[in-house]
């Protein structure tokens, strides 16, 4: 691509920060670097139209794990780290909301239920005996209980007649999060070029020469912020983990309001816009969904609609108006993994699933990274 002049001196000409990715950790740590270097100039590339992970396509639950999500992760984490995720997780999520206000991404502190399979019962009990351990492991974040116990207020079928409530659980809308984030890195004189993605990049003593799909330049410093597309350049540690999601059309009188999480999480559904949203089934094909390809497949997708048929809305009609994809970023460890890989690259990614909970706090740290 030749480029004019005048593009060159605009856009590629003494770049002092050069982000790759355009989703909450890139527009964070974008917005963190124009606070503490109000004169830098920084470039955010993305590849797609809009971000392209899972930032804009994510179910928009700011939640930081359902009681059976946190025991599964006692399996491969010690105690004190399971409390230092939830912690970080809290403390994203509040960040989130001093940035933008509550308002500006239609945050509802509805509450958070976990459902259990009327088969699933050793899991249920399991859960049940744990709750009041995980209740006082959590208390000094917290300074009460989190998790209690409600009756199946909402006539979901198939399962136990008792859900184990998260009282500090919410949801929000995720393009309005996104639209004002957006907003607000742009209004900071942050220019963002879409359609493009990164092919190599490598450093010399002052500067990282990037090559793009398109053209070729150079900035003082390059963070990557590509979560699940890490393995694209070359970044270990982080696996692609695909998310199906369905949403149904309105539905009259739609009763159900809140985040509901089942099977430790991997399928979860919640109310919006008179809607119910679900998504999940990646444990139903974990090699399978262990991809950047963003399409869904019918497995996965069938079974999506038998449980909302089954479980969520077994006495309502309802229609699927649209089904989307989105790619996180997992590992053997729950950590994100937020260090420098040279002297002027970084990087900040594998967020697990939690990118609404953690994004912003990550953003922030990524920007620091050379302090």
């Amino acid at each position: 691509m030749d480029l004019s002049y005048w593009e060159i001196k605009t856009w590629l000409t003494n770049v002092d920060f050069t982000i790759v990715g355009s989703g909450i950790v890139g527009l964070n740590c974008a917005l963190s670097l124009k606070s503490r270097f109000p004169k830098a100039k920084i470039l955010i590339l993305e590849k797609g139209v809009l971000p392209q992970g899972a930032s804009t396509k994510n179910a928009g639950f700011a939640c930081f794990g359902s009681l059976s999500e946190i025991l599964d992760d006692l399996k491969t984490h010690t105690e004190g780290e399971v409390f230092a995720l939830v912690k970080r997780r809290v403390a994203g999520l509040a960040l989130l909301r001093e940035i933008l206000g509550d308002k500006k991404m239609n945050y509802q502190p509805f509450g958070g239920y976990e459902l259990f399979m009327k088969a699933d019962t050793a899991h249920f009990e399991c859960c049940m005996s744990k709750k009041t351990e995980i209740n006082q492991l959590l208390e000094p974040i917290f300074k009460q209980d989190v998790f209690s116990v409600k009756n199946n207020v909402f006539n979901f079928k198939n399962i136990k007649d008792k859900y184990i409530f998260n009282t500090f659980e919410g949801q929000l809308d995720t393009g309005m999060m996104m639209a004002a984030l957006l907003q607000k890195v742009q209004s900071k004189g942050i220019k963002i070029l879409y359609n493009l993605f990164v092919e190599h990049f490598s450093e010399d003593t002052h500067s990282v020469k990037v090559k793009t799909n398109l053209f070729t330049f150079s900035t003082s410093k390059l963070l990557i912020a590509t979560n699940g597309f890490a393995s694209t350049l070359h970044i270990k540690g982080v696996k692609p983990a695909r998310a199906q999601v369905l949403i149904t059309k309105p539905i009259k009188n739609l009763h159900i309001k809140g985040t509901f999480h089942m099977d430790r999480g991997f399928y979860y559904f919640r109310n919006i816009d008179h809607r119910i949203l679900f998504g999940g089934g990646r444990h139903l094909d974990f090699k399978g969904e262990e991809t950047v390809e963003m399409k869904q497949t019918e497995p996965i997708q069938s079974h999506l609609e038998t449980l909302l048929k089954e479980i969520i809305l077994p006495e309502t009609p309802f229609e699927i108006e649209h089904r989307w994809s989105g790619i996180m970023g997992v590992g053997n460890q729950k950590k994100a993994i937020v260090k420098p890989l040279g002297n002027h690259v970084s990087c900040a990614v594998r967020l697990g699933g939690m990118g609404v909970a953690i994004g912003s706090l990550v953003g922030k740290e990524l920007a620091e990274v050379w302090d």
